[in-house]
């Protein structure tokens, strides 16, 4: 048996391909499939079985168009009920192929039809694929589906862990959510652990009683991503072949002048502190582009990208698809000689404290609630970088004034700094060190 991992980091997600005797099991593919595949030819197996463990709030699966391509045996949970042809998971009933079975355990708390997947080898136990469920040292989130059933949902997931912690300790555990996704609840490290060390490890395990374990897991809630409403009904109808990652260069005299097209600098964050295009957003291409991108502009509005002349733009086009955005239209390089519009300071550690001492200082800090809790900046007027853009810029501070703005890393800051410049303000960004290191170092 071999188990080859995809990790996404700007999703904070895993899928894996098992490969056993010729045949492979792909386990929550997302929708650039091509990687799965390539990896699939490369050690000559069959694709046999696509398996899903849920509908995934957080991008688009590719598993739809796998089984199209390869002939796959296309298996979901029974109670998802998608509107494609599949074969429905039901709790314990097994699948088998040979000598290799997969044992459906239904685990409901990170979804209602949530469904984890115990491989066998030969009838002994070798892994789980737990999907939203039992995390390393962590869960999957039970309020992402909304406040009314997050507590029912919580309750499930108590029971959902303690079902695969009854699993043989030995048994691999091959969570798909991980560090840096918004679908877990603490901040789950690793990404395959085994079941004997997260009865040993994993805090959630040791709470014993079930509204407790409802408690902790709702006690610090964290945002929801604007672009996950859209992701499970895209999911439940099956996602579509990707979209080409070919976007044409447009010219300056060639940008479009209407309202709804959204300008996104993908440039870093040094270039863009040096001027940006009137009315952009400035999003640094890095791992995570596409979920802020998918998060602070309208969903599904058409794109421009501006970025540097040697810049592939592809990783950006396929980020954004991931999550069912498909409306890159052109890309903008701007020439030496082409206009731009104001930017913002990008100042260090120390430059930055200096500038907070001056009497027409304001600070602006970015991060999310519960980081601004355990570190909090005395006088900063606190707003999480996605509020910026549905609650507006906070009355506080006055645009007569320079805004200094801080994040964890500066990356929030950088993109708070382009939609503050957008609306006038002139705006210092903290550039690396965190506002958690100044308040507590």
């Amino acid at each position: 048996m071999e188990l080859v991992s995809f990790r996404t980091p700007g999703l904070g997600d895993q899928s894996y391909l098992l490969t056993h005797q010729g045949k492979a099991i792909l386990v929550d593919p997302q929708r650039d499939i091509d990687r799965f595949l390539d990896a699939a030819a490369e050690r000559d197996v069959d694709v046999r079985f696509v398996l899903e463990t849920h509908l995934h709030n957080d991008y688009v699966s590719g598993a739809v168009q796998v089984a199209r391509r390869t002939g796959a045996e296309l298996v979901l949970p029974a109670a998802a009920a998608p509107t494609y042809q599949h074969t429905a998971a039901f709790h314990l009933e097994d699948i088998k192929a040979d000598n290799l079975t997969l044992r459906p355990i239904h685990t409901p708390g990170h979804t209602p039809e949530h469904t984890s997947y115990l491989v066998l080898i030969d009838g002994e136990p070798v892994a789980v694929f737990s999907g939203g469920s039992l995390l390393v040292a962590s869960a999957g989130r039970p309020d992402l589906l909304g406040p009314d059933r997050a507590r029912t949902l919580a309750r499930l997931q108590y029971g959902s862990l303690h079902r695969l912690a009854g699993l043989p300790r030995a048994v691999a555990l091959y969570p798909t959510h991980g560090e840096g996704s918004f679908c877990t609840t603490t901040g789950a490290g690793r990404y395959d652990s085994t079941i004997g060390d997260e009865i040993d490890d994993n805090p959630l395990l040791g709470i014993a009683d079930q509204e407790d374990f409802a408690d902790r897991l709702l006690a610090e809630p964290m945002p929801i991503p604007a672009f996950y409403q859209y992701m499970g009904p895209a999911n439940i109808h099956g996602g579509e072949p990707m979209p080409t990652v070919d976007v044409p260069d447009v010219t300056a005299a060639d940008l479009p002048t209407d309202d709804a097209t959204q300008l996104i600098d993908i440039r870093p964050r040094q270039a863009q502190a040096a001027g940006l295009l009137p009315g952009s957003v400035g999003i640094e291409l890095t791992d995570d582009f596409g979920s802020w991108a998918g998060w602070l502009l309208p969903y599904g509005a058409p794109i421009v990208l501006v970025a540097d002349a040697d810049t592939d733009v592809t990783e950006a086009v396929v980020q954004l698809a991931r999550i069912n955005i498909d409306a890159v239209r052109a890309v903008y390089r701007p020439a030496p000689a082409d206009p731009l519009g104001p930017g913002y300071e990008l100042l260090d550690r120390e430059a930055f404290q200096q500038r907070l001492t001056r009497p027409d200082a304001q600070l602006l800090d970015v991060r999310m609630p519960n980081e601004r809790a355990k570190a909090a900046w005395p006088g900063a007027v606190g707003r999480f970088l996605a509020d910026l853009v549905t609650d507006g810029i906070p009355a506080e501070l006055d645009p007569q004034r320079p805004v200094l703005v801080a994040c964890g890393s500066g990356r929030r800051a950088a993109i708070a700094a382009s939609l503050l410049v957008r609306a006038g303000y002139r705006v210092a960004v903290l550039n690396g060190a965190g506002v958690a290191d100044l308040v507590t170092g």
